[in-house]
């Protein structure tokens, strides 16, 4: 017969804190109402949330995206700065979902850590509200793990979830596409959340001092400004603009995202001088000594998000947009592919 142990245990002495979860979500609770749109029936606290479709659409499609921030984490760590990654996290959604017509309508968030810290859970879901407030949507919940021995100290993973809606008859596929359109292009914040492993390898090689001032701003600020959301000024310009394809410059950069806005038979071709290259993508690209063709595959090299519009609309999608707060350059056109020819090429 075993004998029990003299002390029993609980939740707190294997590594979870129950209490600090609880005081996590009152301390979100504010951030996340400042989020909320007339379609949330019930948001955070219960098992899960309720949303409607607003009746405002005849024939309502979703459209869903999921992402993480990556190993720009590895930076926030270590500058012990937590409280710009969650936007990087809902943009990286939002955006994606925006690339097909979609308003996005909510977001969750799933943060998982060994021990919860509750003030640094709190800068990172700030984060996150405030990424939702930038896009329109909700933050309508989510899930904070605390496992103990699964991450190293002081570290977290981050992963969102958005859901968008569109009217069917106004999905963005593409298939309009011709030879003749135009390639423009909206300008990035930065890295955004993409090309980091290489950014952490170059910074590590370097050794820079990541507080000096670069081009106005401590290199440190620069490394993790937040990636830009582009959602309601192309939303706006749809109302008004046809746009033919949208395509988020992530993971790929320019030649792997552009093509799949693309339908057969056509090729994008860029014209690098036609929009200004950010000091830090020529920072990164000086001290890792790094290709212009693996610039292009791995960086968005200054431009986050392109459409393709009609030649005819170019210059009214670019003074709307501009007008809007964008950066906005022409950096291409859309020609006849040849066989066996890239589907983006940049000269």
């Amino acid at each position: 017969m075993n004998t029990p142990p003299k002390e029993s245990l609980c939740y707190r002495d294997a590594g979870v804190d129950i209490g600090a979860g609880d005081a996590l979500v009152e301390a979100i609770k504010p951030y996340a109402r400042r989020t909320m749109r007339p379609e949330v029936l019930a948001g955070i606290g219960g098992f899960g949330a309720l949303v409607e479709i607003s009746k405002k659409f005849r024939e309502p499609v979703l459209v869903a995206g999921t992402d993480g921030v990556g190993t720009k984490l590895k930076l926030a760590f270590q500058l012990n700065r937590h409280d710009t990654v969650g936007i990087d996290l809902v943009a990286m959604s939002v955006n994606d979902v925006l690339v097909q017509g979609a308003e996005p309508l909510f977001f969750l968030d799933y943060f998982a850590c060994g021990k919860l810290d509750v003030a640094t859970a709190t800068d990172v879901i700030k984060g996150v509200a405030r990424g939702c407030e930038l896009a329109g949507c909700a933050l309508i919940g989510g899930e904070t793990a605390e496992m103990p021995g699964m991450y190293p100290a002081g570290e977290y993973d981050l992963a969102g979830f958005a859901v968008g809606v569109v009217e069917k008859s106004a999905i963005i596929d593409g298939t309009t596409i011709a030879a003749g359109d135009a390639v423009l292009g909206l300008a990035s914040s930065g890295a955004h959340s993409n090309g980091y492993s290489l950014i952490r390898a170059i910074v590590e090689r370097v050794q820079p001092d990541l507080q000096a001032d670069f081009h106005g701003q401590p290199l440190a600020e620069v490394l993790l400004e937040p990636t830009r959301i582009y959602v309601k000024p192309l939303l706006a310009l749809m109302q008004q603009i046809k746009v033919k394809g949208l395509a988020h410059i992530t993971g790929g950069g320019l030649v792997e995202n552009i093509p799949r806005a693309l339908p057969e038979g056509v090729i994008a071709v860029l014209q690098q001088s036609a929009w200004p290259m950010p000091p830090l993508f020529k920072w990164l690209q000086q001290h890792g000594g790094v290709a212009d063709a693996e610039m292009h595959r791995v960086f968005n090299c200054g431009i986050g998000m392109t459409l393709i519009v009609g030649d005819e609309d170019a210059a009214a999608a670019m003074r709307m947009l501009s007008e809007a707060g964008e950066s906005v350059y022409r950096i291409g056109r859309i020609e006849a592919r040849a066989p066996g020819q890239a589907r983006t090429v940049v000269v």
